[in-house]
Formats: structure tokens, sequence, C-alpha cells
């Protein structure tokens, strides 16, 4: 079956459907869980809750972006709900305080810096900087979608991703340089 059919299958309600769907996407989903989660049981959970809700929905996808992206989404979405109901919660900003904040064109990391040695150091800045930069560096979302998932503006998307680059920067020099954790 092709996706397209696996897809209309699910719309039928096809638990064989749903199935091979979730076996295709579900390795890929974990890791995305994970990235945000942390933990391996929190990400699996969050993983299955959001395609729970993604068969529950599955009706809204339109085929506008692919199905992999939308339940990408769905999937980051759970993880932040799920890190909101820890009282994790995302700091409040005041907007007034903040203003623009420019594109930072040339910003760049020293070579031979892994992508994984990023993810960790973005894992160890604090969190209101975390997840905006794990969504607009790792996952590739742009400040208009940031702002609807973290629930904030596309100001305080740009600041917080900006201040986050320069945190960025300073914690993958202090790692480089052996003055870092």
């Amino acid at each position: 079956m092709i996706q397209h059919q696996l897809i209309e299958a699910c719309k039928q309600n096809s638990r064989r459907a749903q199935f091979k769907l979730y076996n295709k996407y579900c390795e890929g989903m974990y890791y995305v869980a994970l990235r945000f989660m942390k933990d391996s049981f929190e990400a699996e959970d969050a993983m299955q809750e959001a395609f729970i809700k993604a068969f529950e929905k599955i009706h809204q996808f339109t085929g506008e972006v692919t199905f992999g992206a939308w339940l990408k989404r769905i999937v980051i979405n759970r993880c932040i709900d799920k890190l909101k109901a820890k009282k994790l919660e995302l700091v409040a900003l005041n907007e007034q305080v903040l203003g623009t904040v420019e594109e930072d064109e040339n910003w760049q990391i020293d070579d031979g810096i892994g992508i994984e040695q990023v993810k960790k150091a973005i894992g160890q800045l604090p969190e209101k900087y975390e997840y905006p930069l794990m969504l607009f560096l790792v996952e590739g979302y742009d400040h208009e979608e940031i702002s609807e998932i973290l629930n904030i503006t596309q100001v305080a998307s740009r600041t917080l991703v900006h201040r986050g680059k320069k945190k960025l920067q300073e914690e993958l020099k202090a790692q480089k340089n052996g003055t870092g954790y």
C-alpha cells in the first residue's frame, strides 16, 4: 500500500493501516520526542500519545505538508504539553522589554563541532532558550511556527533564538577550550 492509500485507510479507522503507519514513523518520532523529553520512557509515552491523537485527528490531515511533517508537529506539541504539565513552564516574557532582534546571518559554529555536540550544548542552556533553539536549529521551524507551538509571539521567538544562539556559542567555545561542563 502506498502512503496515500494508508492514510485514506486510516481515515476509515483501519487498524492494520494505522499499524503500518505507526511502524513506518515510530522510530523517527521517538527521536524527535527524546530531544525534548530527555528521558526515554517519557519520550516513548509522548510519542505514543501523539500517534493516538494523530489517528483521532487524521481526518484533518489535508496533505498540504507531508504526513511526517504533520505528525512531527503533533509529537512536538505533545512533548511541550507534557513539559508544561510537569510545571516546566516556558518563560513568560515581558514583550515591551524585548524589542525586535534582527536575524543573525553571520552566526556560525566552529568547524569540527558535530550535531551531537550542538544538541548536547543546547540541552545545557536555560529552558527559555533550549526549546526555541531546538525548534529553530534542529527541527527547522521558522519563527511563525515556533510562536504557535510555544504560544509566544514571533518577536519573543526571534529574541529567544537570538539570545540562545549567543549562549550556545559561548557554551560550545567553553567546551572546546575545556572550561565547559
